[in-house]
């Protein structure tokens, strides 16, 4: 006799309905993934091709930059336990669905301007570009991180709270680290023009 194991994949956590959350941005949709998974564990197969990785549901990379720190590196067994308390804690102090909270953070940390370097002659110029969707993306992901990483570091606060509060911040454009890096990144960009 087989048992079989009924998953909600409408769900991320088994709470959170995708179905409710909204993209603003259209520059972001396609890259915004919010497809229903079975686990949050890819196994890096999306890192075989160039655009695959806008097909990974964003929970689970935010999971993966939160590995990208020492204390976390590997763990991810230990970080999908703080990306899942900190969205308890943002939907107690909220009310909202966490995932829009994410999504609207992720469009209000990702810088829209960057910089590159020309090299004219034999010296280097700063030239301001257009950041593509995916970029903004990652970049918003990892200044979210590092902000709450940089919270909890040498705080008697536990990360999943520094997590939540980081993402309720960036949502709401406020002050915060992710945001912060944003305007300085955009401000570089002003200047290079």
């Amino acid at each position: 006799m087989t048992m079989q194991i009924q998953m909600n994949f409408d769900k991320i956590f088994d709470k959170w309905d995708i179905s409710e959350v909204t993209i603003a941005d259209m520059g972001l949709e396609q890259h915004i993934s919010l497809k229903p998974v079975s686990a949050l564990h890819t196994g890096g197969r999306h890192a075989k091709q160039q655009f695959e990785e806008s097909k990974v549901c964003i929970v689970e990379l935010l999971i993966n930059k939160m590995m990208h720190s020492e204390k976390n590196t590997g763990k991810k067994m230990k970080t999908y336990k703080i990306v899942r308390n900190a969205f308890d804690i943002i939907n107690e102090s909220t009310g909202m669905n966490p995932l829009q909270v994410l999504v609207d953070a992720i469009r209000n940390a990702g810088p829209l301007e960057e910089t590159i370097r020309l090299r004219f002659g034999g010296i280097l110029v700063p030239k301001a570009v257009d950041a593509t969707s995916q970029r903004r993306v990652d970049q918003a992901l990892r200044y979210i991180t590092q902000g709450a990483q940089k919270c909890a570091f040498k705080s008697k606060r536990s990360i999943d709270q520094c997590l939540a509060d980081e993402l309720i911040a960036a949502s709401k454009n406020a002050k915060c680290f992710s945001v912060s890096k944003k305007e300085e990144r955009e401000r570089i960009a002003r200047a290079a023009r």
